[in-house]
């Protein structure tokens, strides 16, 4: 806040006088003072007297159209969007009150010459004080911009630049630094080398003055223009690389009102996007598996899907019924967290996919949606530690059913409401086998096909069992049962 007062009175002081001594001087380098005669110490007294009442009036000028800003700035709140919109307007406004004061002096002093001298010494004194005026209002453009950057950040946060008529503008910002670095001096010489002459002084020693000030006054305006777009372009491009490795909380302070401002917003509002779009895709991820999301993203909104070959695992709580009548539903929920964590965790370690949580159940698949190498082994080797994790827990007594063959793989549902499942003869055998694991000991059971399909050292684990009728097949199924340790 101090910095920014300060940097505020450094502008209105230094390019006030700054602007009187360019005007001084050319009015030296083309002697005019000499031809008004006698008289021109009034014209210098009143000149040096316009200027500090010209630095007094602009300044209360300027507070006075700043007032508000002046008022929230100081006090540390957020301004209203009024008097934010307003604050966007400072450097408008500090060049208007220089531009206009600036103009006061030239008629002023103008018609005072005038009376004293000859309108030709009128006009060499007019013309000096436009052109000190030109490169004072331009400089006073640019600095307060730059000046103006801690203000334009609070009022930037109301009232943004995206969708509205913009206060600055980039190519406002060229125009005055072409001004300052050619314009001003190549008006000068002009009006040194053309008739009708003006001031008796060595014209040659005018003219390089005025290209030692339009290389001086133009460094200092170029270099305002490129501090204030590189500065924000280069912290665009680091966001930008950020955004591009991964990074989600990017949030870049609006400083600038022109387009640069309306990029930084662009910046800010992709990042979020971005993130809402992860947010989205994690919670979607954490419903269906991220298998399933890199399907919907790859088939978009389809009706599809195909017939292949998968191995499914059915895990289903013993007597739930039972358990939801003597045991409090937070509690019921707590265990059921517990066994679910457990099936994720062993899933997700062998390759497989929880396709869905039904109750107090849950349908696992290997194979599908993205192919396994050894769906069988992988199922199997799930079964087991899925088990042995609950009974370590001793919570919740369970059955787990294994089967493979072929299936279908897809989305089903309507355009509206889509759900990735799995649908066939395999998915059906897990679920019964499932029900008859639930009175043995080692709590699995899983079909031949399976366990046929499984490398050797897992067969290992797997002993014949049975051959089970299973509801709604004609034929009986072979089973196989995990051995108990």
């Amino acid at each position: 806040m101090l910095r920014t007062s300060v940097g505020f009175a450094t502008i209105g002081i230094g390019t006030s006088f700054c602007g009187a001594g360019l005007v001084l001087l050319l009015l030296l380098l083309l002697d005019i003072p000499a031809e008004v005669g006698d008289d021109r110490w009034i014209v210098l007294v009143c000149a040096g007297g316009y200027v500090l009442l010209a630095f007094v009036i602009g300044t209360a000028w300027t507070v006075f159209l700043q007032r508000r800003t002046v008022v929230w700035f100081l006090a540390g709140r957020r301004p209203g969007p009024a008097e934010a919109a307003r604050a966007l307007r400072i450097p408008v406004d500090l060049a208007t009150v220089s531009g206009t004061l600036w103009v006061g002096g030239a008629v002023a002093l103008g018609v005072l010459t005038a009376v004293f001298g000859s309108w030709l010494d009128a006009m060499g004194v007019v013309l000096a004080i436009v052109l000190g005026g030109l490169a004072t209002v331009g400089m006073t453009y640019l600095a307060s911009e730059r000046i103006a950057r801690p203000l334009m950040s609070l009022a930037l946060a109301v009232a943004s630049p995206v969708g509205g008529r913009l206060p600055a503008t980039v190519l406002r910002r060229l125009v005055v630094a072409w001004s300052l670095a050619s314009g001003v001096p190549l008006f000068g010489v002009l009006l040194v080398v053309l008739p009708p002459d003006v001031g008796t002084g060595d014209p040659t020693l005018t003219l390089v003055s005025l290209a030692v000030i339009g290389l001086v006054v133009g460094a200092l305006g170029t270099g305002l223009l490129a501090r204030g777009v590189a500065a924000p372009l280069h912290q665009l491009r680091l966001a930008l690389d950020d955004i591009a490795r991964g990074r989600r909380d990017i949030a870049i302070d609006l400083n600038d009102a022109s387009e640069i401002g309306m990029l930084q917003a662009s910046v800010n509002d992709l990042a979020s996007g971005l993130a809402e779009q992860e947010r989205l895709r994690d919670l979607f991820g954490r419903h269906v598996g991220d298998d399933v999301v890199r399907h919907a993203l790859e088939h978009g909104i389809s009706l599809s899907g195909d017939v292949r070959t998968v191995t499914a695992l059915f895990v289903d709580v013993v007597d739930s019924t039972a358990l939801a009548v003597n045991t409090p539903p937070e509690e019921v929920v707590r265990r059921l967290n517990g066994l679910f964590t457990d099936v994720v965790r062993a899933v997700d370690t062998h390759g497989g996919l929880v396709n869905k949580f039904q109750g107090d159940a849950a349908l696992c698949v290997f194979g599908a949606p993205t192919p396994h190498t050894d769906a069988a082994t992988a199922a199997l080797r799930a079964a087991r530690l899925i088990r042995d994790s609950a009974r370590e827990r001793g919570e919740l007594d369970l059955g787990i059913g294994v089967a493979t063959g072929q299936v279908f793989a897809g989305q089903l549902g309507t355009r509206s409401r889509l759900e990735y499942t799995v649908i066939g003869d395999a998915v059906n055998e897990a679920a019964r086998l499932t029900e008859q694991a639930k009175d043995l000991p080692g709590r699995i059971l899983a079909g031949h096909d399976t366990v046929d399909a499984a490398a050797g050292a897992e067969r290992a684990y797997w002993r014949h069992h049975a051959d089970l009728p299973l509801r709604g097949r004609d034929s009986d199924t072979r089973a196989f049962t995990a051995v108990v340790a």
